[in-house]
């Protein structure tokens, strides 16, 4: 019954919701009915564009996301003894984490292929991939309220409840057109880009954050008209001459733009994987991290902690 009652609340949608849990949409409604019976409160507010929590909902939702989270760990035990690692791990993905092995300055982590490492090793382990509207803020909350194992993010800060274990940086450069008067410049400085109509992608993401504080620590107010959640669809916008944009060097190479770096910021913008702080991983999730962590050169965590290390650039 937890299930599906949070699986609404997190969509906001009873059709969602069903989709989420594979379970028939009627079923779902008439699984929350019976609880708000027994409860005596109404759990949603049915509105045109979806549903929406009460009070009472909102109340009950950390409650049962508690009940699925020592469900879970519940389920972790048995299997283990058992024997194997199984279960189902929730994993929050970034829109571009490219496996360039070749390239400098890009972060090195190729999830897609260690993913398929992992299954071979443990197949009785199964994914739940997801991407978030909210870039990495929306991961991080994921993470910490229960909904997501873990998350790979790119963000300057973190909220309480998070731990950060680092795979590295990713070095933004300032891109424009080759028409732009400052196509021909070795570098720039923020007080150069002052009175430019910027590309960037939208509030909550990581990269949108570390340039939003850049600007605002220099005392620059940026024009931001154009948002894009993807590296591609900036480049052809600056490529069309509709603005200019802070991107990774990196996939933004093309005969139409030049790439200059930014002297006066700092511009590095940090990778990591999130994990909740406040509840024990399970075992499958805890070798999928430390698969994560090796792979990106990284040493995996001690099994408790609340922090980590500052991040550093790939070796």
């Amino acid at each position: 019954m937890p299930t599906n009652f949070v699986a609404v609340a997190e969509e906001g949608s009873v059709t969602k919701g069903a989709q989420r849990v594979r379970v028939a949409q009627s079923a779902v409604s008439a699984t929350i009915q019976k609880l708000e019976r027994e409860l005596g409160a109404p759990l949603f507010s049915r509105e045109a564009a979806g549903v929406a929590l009460t009070d009472a909902g909102t109340a009950l939702l950390p409650e049962a996301r508690a009940l699925l989270s020592a469900e879970r760990r519940a389920r972790d035990t048995v299997d283990q003894v058992r024997g194997g690692l199984r279960g189902t791990i929730r994993i929050g993905t970034l829109h571009s984490i490219g496996a360039r092995p070749a390239s400098r300055g890009m972060l090195v982590i190729d999830l897609a292929e260690i993913l398929g490492r992992f299954h071979v090793t443990h197949p009785l382990v199964s994914f739940q991939m997801r991407s978030s509207a909210q870039g990495s803020a929306g991961h991080l909350a994921a993470v910490a309220a229960g909904d997501l194992d873990l998350a790979l993010v790119a963000a300057v800060d973190h909220p309480p409840g998070v731990r950060m274990h680092p795979l590295g940086a990713v070095r933004w450069s300032f891109v424009c057109s080759r028409r732009h008067r400052l196509a021909d410049a070795s570098t720039v400085r923020l007080e150069d880009l002052a009175d430019e109509t910027f590309i960037d992608s939208p509030p909550g993401w990581g990269n949108r954050a570390m340039t939003d504080r850049a600007f605002a620590g220099a005392g620059i107010v940026r024009s931001v008209p154009f948002e894009a959640a993807d590296q591609d669809t900036s480049l052809g916008l600056v490529r069309n001459g509709l603005g200019v944009a802070l991107l990774p060097r990196v996939g933004s190479e093309h005969e139409d733009v030049a790439i200059i770096d930014v002297e006066d910021a700092d511009l590095d913008l940090p990778i990591a994987v999130a994990t909740p702080t406040d509840r024990q991983p399970s075992a499958a999730t805890s070798a999928l991290l430390a698969s994560i962590l090796k792979a990106a050169g990284r040493r995996p965590p001690a099994r408790r902690g609340n922090g980590g290390p500052a991040a550093a650039r790939p070796s």
